[in-house]
């Protein structure tokens, strides 16, 4: 990874979580505890060794974080700029982590009603809450080699969550069959496939 560029030294980690700590509390912590990095523009300080595995695990120069409220902070200042890249940013830095799948993970699901007044709401590995909805909308990728399912769902912004293995088999277990072969589930009036009945992603050809 890149050590730093010409405008300024790049933090380390510990220095990163203490800038996000103040200005998560200058902030008030905002809606969902999130502060309002939309509004700042910090200069890019470079990339710093932090990856996101697909598991939802974060790694810090190779080593897992184990410190859950660490996590969930830097998961409150995680950027995905214009260019598709993450970022961790700040008022006054902005780094670049590698992000390997989806930056979330979904771990739980909360399913109530049924038919189209079905409710199902989502918690992630970083504790976001929220609803199945049209702000939160569900896609399903198929790989092309193996034909297994990925399936993601807007969290905010632009920033997905994979949803687990175990979660994915709830919505299975709850899907319907819907028009033109597909099979998915309802939640906040609107439905969503989870793929056709063939095994094929909602839109691709038979």
């Amino acid at each position: 990874m890149a050590a730093s560029d010409d405008r300024g030294r790049l933090p380390d980690a510990q220095g990163l979580a203490a800038a996000a700590r103040a200005a998560v509390g200058e902030a008030g912590g905002g809606k969902r505890g999130l502060p309002p990095i939309h509004l700042w523009n910090p200069p890019f300080c470079g990339d710093m060794d932090i990856e996101i595995r697909r598991d939802g695990s974060w790694h810090y120069m190779k080593s897992p974080i184990g410190r859950a409220p660490l996590v969930r902070l830097f998961s409150t200042i995680l950027l995905r700029d214009a260019d598709d890249d993450y970022y961790l940013v700040t008022p006054v830095e902005k780094v670049r982590i590698r992000v390997v799948d989806a930056p979330f993970l979904v771990v739980a699901a909360e399913i109530e009603g049924e038919g189209e007044a079905q409710v199902i709401r989502f918690r992630t590995n970083v504790e976001d809450e929220f609803t199945l909805d049209a702000d939160h909308p569900l896609r399903v990728e198929i790989d092309p080699v193996t034909g297994e399912p990925s399936p993601y769902v807007r969290v905010r912004d632009r920033l997905d969550a994979l949803i687990n293995r175990a979660v994915f088999y709830e919505l299975v277990n709850a899907a319907v069959e819907g028009a033109v072969g597909e099979l998915g589930v309802w939640s906040a009036g609107r439905f969503w496939s989870l793929g056709r009945l063939d095994g094929t992603a909602a839109g691709d050809a038979a």
